[in-house]
C-alpha cells in the first residue's frame, strides 16, 4: 500500500523493492561511525526521496520510537512506499549484509584491540562520525524556525552539557514542541475571505457607479 501524500504523488520514489533494498544497503554499507548523516544526503539530497522537512518529521518519530532511530526510518520510508513489504525489505538492506560484516569485524577486532595502531584508527574513527553527525544536524537546522533551535539547544545543553537523564528531558520538551507547534499551525492557519469581507464587491450600496460600466443606450 502507498502512503505517499497527495501533494506529493509526482515526487521521486524507489521504483521497486529491489531499488529500495540496494539503496539502504549501500547507506549501511557506507555508514561507517553512523548512518545517519548518509541517509540525510542519499534521501534527501542525492535521490530526492523525501524533502528536508519530511525527512525531519520522520526521523523524529524515529527517535521517540524504541529501537534503534535509523532502523525506524528504514521501516516506515519502506511502509510508505510499499507497504509492510516495503517495510521488511529496507530493513533487511538495512542489516543483512552489515550484520556478517560487523560480525567479522568483532572478531578481528577482539584479536586486535590491544595493538596501539589499531586503537588510535577507532579513535579516529569517533572523531569522524561525530564530526559527520555535527555537520549533518547543522544542515538540518538551517530550514527550521527559531522555536525549533531554541528547544534544540535546551536538548543539547540538558543531555550533552548538565548530563540530565533522557527520559525527565523528553517528558518536558516534547509536550512543550507538541505545544509549540499546535500554536503555530493555528496563527498560520489564514481567514477565508468572505462577500462581506471583500471591498471589492459589486453590490456594495456606497461604492459610486463606474461610468465604464453603465449600459450603452
Amino acid at each position: 500500500m502507498n502512503r505517499v501524500p497527495e501533494h506529493r504523488a509526482g515526487a521521486p520514489a524507489p521504483a521497486s523493492l529491489s531499488e529500495l533494498f540496494r539503496v539502504f544497503n549501500r547507506l549501511a554499507l557506507h555508514g561507517f561511525g553512523g548512518v545517519l548523516p548518509w541517509a540525510q544526503r542519499v534521501l534527501v539530497e542525492e535521490r530526492r526521496w523525501l524533502t528536508r522537512e519530511e525527512f525531519l518529521e520522520m526521523l523524529a518519530f524515529a527517535q521517540l520510537a524504541p529501537g534503534p532511530n535509523v532502523c525506524n526510518l528504514a521501516i516506515m520510508f519502506g511502509d510508505r512506499h510499499f507497504g509492510w513489504r516495503g517495510a521488511l525489505v529496507a530493513l533487511a538492506g538495512m542489516l543483512a549484509v552489515p550484520a556478517a560484516l560487523v560480525l567479522s569485524l568483532a572478531i578481528v577486532h577482539g584479536q586486535l584491540a590491544q595493538i596501539a595502531w589499531v586503537q588510535r584508527a577507532v579513535a579516529a574513527m569517533a572523531a569522524v562520525a561525530a564530526g559527520l553527525l555535527i555537520a549533518t544536524a547543522v544542515k538540518l537546522a538551517r530550514s527550521q524556525p527559531a522555536r525549533w533551535l531554541s528547544l534544540g539547544a535546551a536538548a543539547f545543553v540538558a543531555l550533552g552539557v548538565l548530563r540530565w537523564p533522557l527520559v525527565p528531558v523528553l517528558a518536558v520538551l516534547v509536550p512543550l514542541a507538541v505545544v509549540l507547534a499546535w500554536r503555530a499551525a493555528g496563527a498560520g492557519a489564514q481567514k477565508v475571505p468572505t462577500r462581506e469581507d471583500d471591498p471589492t464587491r459589486d453590490d456594495d450600496p456606497t461604492r459610486p457607479e463606474d461610468p465604464a460600466r453603465e449600459p450603452r443606450r
